[in-house]
């Protein structure tokens, strides 16, 4: 094992990243009509975008097809030694077909040439070797070479498949556009993780209703309110008229404060204590925004009102955090 110092590799990892951010800056001149026509070929495809590379490029295949898949372009990877194995009758004639190979020249790939050509697919390259056997076969090659690797021996793929990597973003997000994928589009090809419940998620798919409601008339007292509330457990209940209009609201925090002021539980009316023109939503917000305005406001649970201000439901911050939109 070398003796490097600390110096010396916080300089190698420098090189290393300006390396690559050369290469990077280098695609920026190949945006051209060819990478128009790949984009073009791929939103008049009516199968799907099969992604192949080998090695290195393989998982950077991967990749641009896990990003086309989720922006809106139905794409899957195909190992392309796998491909020749049986995995190539996954593609069909009305596919479109993106390889990557910066030597243009990946055996495994190039053997595949025959098939697709008879099937009469686009093909589309990424290549670092315009003049290369995959260049010239394809309907689009889009020269993503570089310079120099990153790795100080020149062999480990670094720059190459960084590059690679840019260029399939770039085509992902040309395409995204395009097609006007927007966030509720995104949402439904995310429906599990955090991002697609903040974007997809209702108030009312959460919030809690009918007799999970705390809530007590305005005539109550302050010790029936009370009662309501450790009952239904929210450390909050709304007051309603009789037409379950909502007036107030009365929370934990209230409670503090009406303590301090020495009043009388047993006969004070909980609508002389309430706190008036609370905050509210409505059940078809996104649960989203009720975080943004229980966060702005610093309270802990949101009224749920319909269009004539009647008591629907009740959220909390547990709500939220259960919910994983937090």
């Amino acid at each position: 094992m070398k003796n490097i110092s600390s110096e010396k590799l916080k300089a190698l990892a420098k090189a290393v990243i300006k390396t690559e951010q050369a290469a990077l800056s280098a695609l920026v001149d190949r945006i051209d009509n060819k990478f128009v026509d790949a984009c073009n070929i791929i939103l008049e495809c009516d199968g799907r975008v099969v992604v192949t590379g080998m090695g290195k490029s393989g998982h950077i295949a991967n990749k641009i097809a896990a990003t086309l898949a989720s922006t809106g372009t139905p794409a899957f990877f195909v190992h392309p030694g796998e491909a020749s194995h049986g995995d190539l009758g996954m593609i069909t004639s009305m596919d479109v077909v993106i390889a990557l190979s910066n030597s243009g020249e990946t055996d495994e790939i190039v053997e595949l040439l025959p098939v697709i050509k008879r099937l009469d697919i686009n093909l589309i390259t990424l290549t670092g070797n315009p003049k290369s056997t995959l260049a010239k076969t394809s309907n689009v090659n889009i020269d993503v070479s570089i310079e120099n690797e990153a790795c100080p021996l020149g062999l480990a793929p670094t720059s190459s498949t960084t590059a690679a990597l840019a260029m399939g973003d770039a085509i992902s997000i040309a395409l995204l556009e395009k097609r006007g994928f927007d966030e509720d589009d995104f949402a439904l090809s995310h429906p599990g993780g955090t991002l697609g419940k903040r974007l997809l998620l209702r108030v009312d798919d959460i919030m809690h209703i009918e007799n999970e409601i705390p809530k007590v008339l305005q005539d109550a007292t302050l010790g029936d309110a009370l009662i309501e509330m450790s009952a239904k457990g929210l450390g909050v209940t709304a007051i309603v008229n009789k037409n379950n209009k909502f007036l107030g609201i009365f929370t934990d925090g209230d409670l503090r404060r009406v303590i301090d002021s020495g009043i009388d539980f047993k006969f004070s009316k909980i609508k002389d204590v309430m706190t008036k023109n609370a905050k509210r939503i409505t059940g078809d917000a996104l649960a989203a925004s009720a975080l943004a305005l229980m966060e702005s406001y610093s309270i802990n649970a949101l009224v749920v009102v319909d269009k004539k201000e009647k008591l629907c439901g009740i959220l909390n911050m547990h709500d939220l955090l259960r919910a994983r939109v937090i």
